[in-house]
């Protein structure tokens, strides 16, 4: 670049999450994509020297036009070891002098990130009376090198009391009723519901598992082959660290859930395939737990399709409620 170093761009106090950035062949125009937790995703175009923004692209909101969203605030909590977790906490307008049902929602990955983006599905949870915390707990990508590892293999239940202690900061800062805590994540969070749910079964009272892993040794026989070497890395080698797997697999430890579970799968999923989520539900209905299934033959690794998105967040949000709208001493 020599002396045309884009210094400007750099202080710029962009208007959200910035993704898709392209510079133009001379280098006058930088073109983002930005989208905040108000609004959803334009693109804008940028002038590195001055970086006054234009507004390019108007993508309509539909029947969230003119609804109030709301902005998270970025907290930072203490773990078990003394790691500072940051997380983005949404609460429901007019509840921050109260304690209020509340979900931690564990991003997938796990070597991923939470960020202040528009997120329907944390606007619809804070829109039907939940707090939402958001953490990025170790083995997050954004905070360096070291903090994205330190989930590694033998180093996972570091990241699922992580977990647990955001939990314990929603009750500490009466941000939450402490028996009104559920658990939410899909991929990677679906497991992390499950392991939770296994591991600290006192602290969660209800857990929505999203296409997420129940067992490494079933998972690692039919994911996609590509994924299995760099999967291998992450979690451990389905070989050299079968009885580590097996300890960290949620389905061993079936016998410790108490909270109520709901679990959606997609039929087609090439990553976390069908059997994850079924032999779950199996294991649970033949212990008479309560458990509900929503499985898509159309969808694959999430589900995306319109309809089948409102049927499964409709059916997610009356699931909690049923769970951790009722009075706490019920």
């Amino acid at each position: 670049l020599d002396e045309r170093l884009l210094r400007g761009v750099v202080t710029a106090r962009l208007p959200g999450v910035a993704t898709c950035c392209r510079i133009s062949g001379d280098g006058s125009r930088i073109a983002l994509t930005l989208n905040s937790p108000t609004t959803n995703s334009n693109v804008w175009g940028m002038d590195p020297e001055t970086t006054a923004r234009t507004q390019w692209t108007r993508a309509p909101m539909g029947e969230l036009e003119g609804v109030p969203l709301v902005e998270p605030t970025l907290i930072h909590y203490p773990t078990h070891d003394g790691l500072e977790i940051p997380a983005f906490l949404y609460r429901p307008p007019g509840s921050e002098d109260r304690p209020v049902p509340a979900i931690v929602h564990v991003h997938g990955g796990p070597e991923s990130q939470d960020r202040p983006h528009f997120s329907p599905v944390y606007q619809y949870l804070v829109h039907r009376g939940y707090a939402v915390l958001a953490p990025n707990v170790r083995g997050s990508t954004g905070y360096g090198n070291r903090y994205c590892h330190l989930d590694d293999r033998e180093k996972r239940p570091d990241a699922l009391r992580d977990v647990e202690y955001a939990a314990r900061w929603l009750k500490s800062s009466n941000v939450a009723d402490p028996k009104r805590i559920g658990i939410m994540g899909a991929s990677y969070g679906g497991y992390t519901v499950l392991a939770c749910l296994t591991r600290q079964p006192n602290v969660w009272a209800a857990g929505v598992d999203i296409v997420g892993i129940s067992n490494f040794e079933t998972f690692f026989k039919h994911t996609g082959p590509w994924r299995r070497h760099l999967r291998a890395s992450e979690y451990g080698d389905p070989e050299k660290d079968a009885i580590l797997l097996r300890r960290l697999s949620p389905i061993h430890r079936i016998d410790r859930i108490r909270a109520p579970l709901m679990v959606v799968q997609g039929a087609n999923d090439p990553r976390v395939p069908q059997e994850e989520s079924d032999q779950m539900v199996e294991q649970l209905r033949a212990r008479n737990h309560p458990v509900e299934y929503l499985l898509f033959p159309d969808e694959g690794h999430g589900i995306v399709k319109l309809p089948n998105r409102i049927q499964a967040y409709t059916a997610i949000g009356e699931f909690l409620d049923r769970y951790l709208m009722a009075p706490a001493d019920e």
